[in-house]
C-alpha cells in the first residue's frame, strides 16, 4: 500500500497536469476559431477554381494539346505522395490518421510494383513514416517556421512539385491532408493533383449553355498553361488551412479528454488518500486503546 506522501504526491503531479491540459485546451480553443474561419473561407475558392478549369478542360483532356498538368505523362509508374501533418503531437489522432491514409496508399503502390516517392510536411509524418518507408521518403518540410500558414509556404510546397514533375520524376501526385468538418470530426483526404482530377460538366463560365460553342481569347491551352500551376498552389493552400483547423479542433478534443480524465483521476486518489489516512488513524487508536488497557 503506498504511504500518504506517496499519495500526496501523486494528487498534486496530477492536479499539475490538469492545469497545463486546460491551458492547452483553452489555447487550441483560441486558435481554432481564427483557423476554422480560414479554412471555411479558402473553399468556395478553391472549389469554384477546379469548377472552372473543369469547364475548360472538358474538350481537351485526352487531345493532343492538353496541358502536361492536365494529361499526365501517359504513364502510372512512379507516384509522389505528398503528406502534410503537423509539427507537434498532443492532438489526438490527426497526425496518425493522415499517416495511416498514406501509408496504406503506398503500401497498396508497392504491391502493384509501382514507384513511390514521398513528400513529408510537418516533423510528425516524417517521424511516423520514416520507419516503414525511410528509403522512398525524399524531402522533409518543416512548419515551424511557417506559423501561421500562408499561401508564400503553399506556394514553395507547389512550385517543388512542379519542378520534380518537370524533370519527370513521378507521373502521379497525391496530397494527404485532414479535412475539418468540427471539433470532433476531422477525415483524412487523399486528392490526386497531377494529373489533375478537375469536375465534370457544371456551368458554362460564360453563361452560355454547356453545349455550345464558344471562343476564348487566348485559347483554352493557353488558360489552363497559367491557371493549373496556380490551382495547385491553391488546392496546397487549402489543404494546410484544413489542416491548421483540424490540428487546433483535435488537439482542444483530446486535452478536454484529457482534463476530464485528470479530474477523475484525482477524485480516485483523493478517495484512496483518505481512506488509508482513515485507516492510519484508527489503527493508531486501537494501538493508544491496548496500550492503556495493558498498565
Amino acid at each position: 500500500m503506498p504511504s500518504l506522501k506517496d499519495l500526496r504526491n501523486r494528487i498534486t503531479s496530477v492536479k499539475a497536469t490538469q492545469k497545463i491540459t486546460k491551458a492547452m485546451q483553452m489555447v487550441a480553443a483560441a486558435k481554432l476559431r481564427r483557423a476554422q474561419n480560414a479554412a471555411e473561407s479558402a473553399r468556395p475558392y478553391a472549389e469554384k477554381m477546379s469548377q472552372v478549369l473543369g469547364n475548360l478542360a472538358g474538350n481537351l483532356v485526352g487531345g493532343v494539346g492538353a496541358p502536361r498538368l492536365l494529361s499526365g505523362t501517359g504513364e502510372d509508374r512512379t507516384h509522389l505522395l505528398v503528406v502534410c501533418t503537423a509539427d507537434r503531437g498532443l492532438c489526438g489522432a490527426f497526425n496518425s490518421s493522415i499517416a495511416r491514409l498514406a501509408r496504406d496508399h503506398a503500401n497498396r503502390l508497392l504491391a502493384e510494383g509501382k514507384t513511390v516517392k514521398i513528400i513529408t510536411v510537418g516533423k510528425k509524418g516524417y517521424d511516423i513514416l520514416r520507419r516503414q518507408f525511410r528509403q522512398q521518403i525524399i524531402e522533409n518540410m518543416d512548419l515551424r517556421g511557417n506559423k501561421p500558414v500562408d499561401y508564400d509556404f503553399a506556394s514553395e510546397i507547389a512550385e517543388k512539385i512542379l519542378a520534380r514533375f518537370d524533370a519527370g520524376e513521378f507521373d502521379v501526385a497525391t496530397l494527404f491532408y485532414s479535412e475539418f468538418r468540427s471539433v470532433i470530426s476531422q477525415i483524412p483526404t487523399a486528392q490526386q493533383l497531377i494529373p489533375a482530377e478537375l469536375p465534370e460538366g457544371g456551368e458554362s463560365t460564360t453563361g452560355a449553355p454547356a453545349d455550345s460553342a464558344m471562343e476564348f481569347e487566348p485559347s483554352e491551352e493557353a488558360i489552363l498553361a497559367t491557371l493549373l500551376p496556380r490551382n495547385l498552389t491553391v488546392q496546397v493552400f487549402r489543404a494546410l488551412l484544413e489542416n491548421a483547423a483540424s490540428e487546433q479542433g483535435s488537439r482542444m478534443s483530446a486535452m478536454d479528454s484529457a482534463t476530464r480524465n485528470a479530474g477523475e483521476m484525482i477524485k480516485k486518489q483523493t478517495l484512496i488518500y483518505n481512506r488509508t489516512r482513515q485507516a492510519m488513524i484508527t489503527k493508531e487508536l486501537i494501538e493508544i486503546i491496548s496500550g492503556a488497557e495493558a498498565l
